[in-house]
């Protein structure tokens, strides 16, 4: 997350607070460390944004300090609660944090809505302790555009190394692809992510090339129908 992007996360965090958070609290919510919390207060203050405590105490954002609201009728509202509980039949973890982040909002200025339930069953999550490539990583090797090394193990072969320039993230119902351009293979292909047993972020980027081939692999998407699996890596 970008330092604006972060202060943003952070204001609005606090607005939504029903009482003081520590900056222990803060730093779990917006996953960075304590110290970095003590600075974006401070940049925030020195900003004359009126976040009001101290370290130990705890923080809160001054009644009547608000940004530009986004305006939704019901409809949409509801629309967005159904969405983002959606997440969690994706199984990105990272994404599921960020949902629930914006559901808060969303809870902070409308209240609850609890006749609105969304069964979670789907793809399973991205827990990095039990092996799975964390998809936030993949995510963001594609907008970095970041070559990646991976070890991966197809159904009918051995575990290959491949080194891949990752192009599209795909969520299926049971389970997450990555399209890629992958060197060994010198074409497109599709790599499900729970047989990615490895991963590197390697230096070596591919600048300037991601929407070429993304738009080669839609070219391809669209002229041929192909079941789930696809692409054969």
């Amino acid at each position: 997350m970008s330092r604006p992007d972060r202060l943003f996360e952070l204001i609005q965090t606090l607005r939504a607070a029903a009482a003081p958070r520590t900056a222990e609290a803060l730093a779990e919510t917006l996953e960075v460390s304590v110290r970095t919390v003590y600075r974006d207060v401070a940049a925030l203050q020195a900003m004359r944004v009126p976040v009001e405590g101290a370290a130990g105490i705890g923080y809160v954002l001054r009644r009547g300090y608000d940004l530009p609201p986004l305006n939704f009728d019901t409809e949409e509202t509801e629309a967005l609660r159904v969405a983002l509980a959606m997440l969690a039949r994706t199984g990105d973890m990272a994404l599921m944090r960020a949902g629930q982040r914006v559901c808060d909002k969303i809870d902070a200025l409308h209240g609850p809505a609890t006749w609105l339930h969304v069964a979670p069953f789907g793809a399973p999550a991205d827990d990095p302790a039990l092996g799975c490539v964390p998809v936030s990583l993949l995510r963001r090797a594609i907008r970095d555009e970041r070559k990646l090394r991976i070890t991966y193990e197809t159904p009918a072969g051995p575990r290959t190394e491949r080194t891949i320039r990752p192009l599209v993230v795909i969520y299926h119902v049971e389970v997450k692809m990555l399209a890629a351009w992958c060197e060994l293979r010198h074409d497109l292909r599709h790599f499900r992510m729970d047989r990615i047993y490895a991963w590197q972020e390697l230096n070596e980027t591919f600048t300037g090339q991601g929407e070429t081939l993304r738009t080669l692999w839609a070219e391809r998407e669209a002229a041929t129908e192909q079941p789930e699996g696809r692409g054969a890596a």
